[in-house]
């Protein structure tokens, strides 16, 4: 009796399934054998493809998402003024805020709340003076002012840059060393000095301002170190918004000091000669074709660009005063001598995080700020004397600007080999600046409100009362700040 199978509702001879297959049948089977060994093969390179392909879209559309989009169009248009405002935080400038955290707790952070508007005013009649005049702020007060007063506040931006240099290539060594004790202080010094002088000299423009745009995002650093340490932020906040004052020597001199750092005039010099840079790095190679109508959309961007590096500058010193103010003050800890001394003092109450992160911004800082140094004091000599300027120049082009920057970085390497003490250092730059900052302030505001040279783009007369309000009270801190070291 056969036996029957089902399939499909439907009855097959159970001798179907000994069918013999002929020699073409079995040729074909294999062959079809082979296809799906080949297929299997090529799954995993298929499928690679296949997700590489979907990665790509979903890059594309995530690229295109309008928060993306707009974030994206945002960074594009910081540039010049953010790598000033993060300049501004150097190590000297955080030493300044680490002593004022700890010897006097959250009392001077308003400070940050009140210099923020003085420092981005000054520095937007700075920026729209070297958009709308093509030429750097010491060309233009060499154009329509005294020279000779333009050549002895050079002269002592330069010896309050060289001092700063100094300090700051002493304060990364030692940063170093906290993450590092036994590397040597000496070849620290001598190799951050090596590597800034190599990066100013032989890296062009466009990647060099990319550079300390990218560099400026180190200062984030400072505020995850504050919010990694554990502070009282409701004390702080009132602390920010109700001014507490105090006038004794300390104080006052502690609050021009904070000034001095703040609104420095070594920032107003780098911030309208990038201006120019940029300008140059658009195809405006001459000065007729900077001088040419200026684009409202550049100003605007520029606008953005100075307020968003100032607000940063202003945010990190709060953070920083937070910091120290919230953990060293309540535990006696008031008096911080350097950078490096405040990242080590965190360390037991902050934890290991946050004492990383501030040695590291240090590091960070001194290696954005440095070059701004040393590049704002050739910048103003070398247009005081009418000579060759430019980042955007080969050292070939501009030998004697950059000559300013090598003397000046020199100079600020030797004084970690004489014994300078750093804090001493500060002060002659803080007073050298105390002289400039009233002077150069007052060049730009008149500069700036000067119809003639600034034409459309004068000053609205909310910035002129500003700007002479902050020359007042930049001059009143100099002369508190010469007075009180007496």
């Amino acid at each position: 009796m056969a036996q029957k199978l089902h399939k499909d509702d439907k009855q097959i001879p159970a001798d179907a399934l000994h069918k013999q297959y002929s020699a073409n049948e079995l040729l074909h089977k294999s062959y079809d054998a082979d296809k799906l060994l080949t297929k299997s093969v090529e799954a995993p390179a298929v499928v690679l493809d296949k997700t590489v392909q979907i990665s790509n879209q979903v890059r594309v559309a995530a690229a295109n998402a309008p928060g993306v989009k707009k974030a994206k169009d945002y960074w594009h248009i910081l540039g010049p003024c953010l790598t000033t405002g993060a300049s501004d935080d150097d190590p000297s400038g955080i030493a300044t805020y680490s002593q004022t955290g700890a010897q006097y707790g959250f009392g001077f952070l308003w400070l940050s709340l009140w210099t923020f508007p003085l420092m981005s005013t000054v520095q937007e009649m700075c920026a729209r003076i070297g958009l709308v005049t093509g030429r750097g702020l010491a060309g233009n007060i060499r154009a329509f002012y005294s020279r000779k007063v333009l050549r002895i506040c050079t002269l002592l931006l330069f010896a309050a840059n060289a001092f700063n240099i100094g300090a700051n290539l002493g304060a990364m060594a030692k940063a170093v060393q906290l993450l590092s004790p036994h590397l040597s202080y000496s070849w620290l010094v001598i190799g951050f000095a090596l590597v800034s002088l190599f990066l100013q000299i032989f890296t062009p423009y466009v990647r060099y301002a990319k550079y300390l745009k990218w560099l400026a995002l180190v200062l984030l650093s400072y505020v995850a170190s504050s919010l990694l340490a554990h502070i009282d932020w409701g004390e702080a906040l009132k602390a920010t918004i109700i001014p507490q004052m105090s006038f004794s020597k300390d104080s006052i001199l502690l609050i021009c000091a904070i000034l001095g750092t703040t609104i420095s005039p070594y920032l107003f010099f780098w911030q309208t000669s990038q201006e120019v840079e940029e300008q140059i790095l658009a195809g405006k190679t001459t000065l007729k074709e900077r001088q040419s109508a200026t684009d409202p959309k550049e100003v605007r961007s520029m606008r953005i660009d100075v307020w968003s590096g100032m607000l940063l500058s202003n945010l990190v010193m709060f953070f920083i005063i937070a910091a120290c103010g919230g953990t060293l003050f309540p535990h006696g800890i008031n008096e911080i001598t350097s950078a490096a001394q405040a990242a080590e003092a965190l360390r037991p109450f902050a934890g290991d995080a946050t004492f990383m992160l501030f040695a590291l911004g240090i590091i960070g800082t001194g290696m954005l700020a440095i070059p701004v140094l040393a590049g704002s004091s050739s910048y103003a000599i070398a247009e005081s004397l009418n000579w060759k300027e430019g980042l955007y120049r080969g050292l070939n082009q501009a030998y004697a600007f950059y000559g300013i920057i090598i003397i000046s970085m020199l100079i600020g390497l030797g004084l970690n080999f004489i014994g300078l003490d750093p804090i001493k250092a500060l002060i002659y730059s803080a007073i050298a600046n105390g002289l400039v900052a009233p002077f150069i302030l007052f060049f730009i505001v008149k500069i700036s409100s000067n119809k003639k040279v600034m034409g459309h783009w004068v000053n609205r007369r909310f910035t002129t009362v500003v700007g002479w309000a902050t020359t007042g009270v930049m001059a009143l801190a100099g002369v508190a700040a010469i007075v009180s070291l007496f």
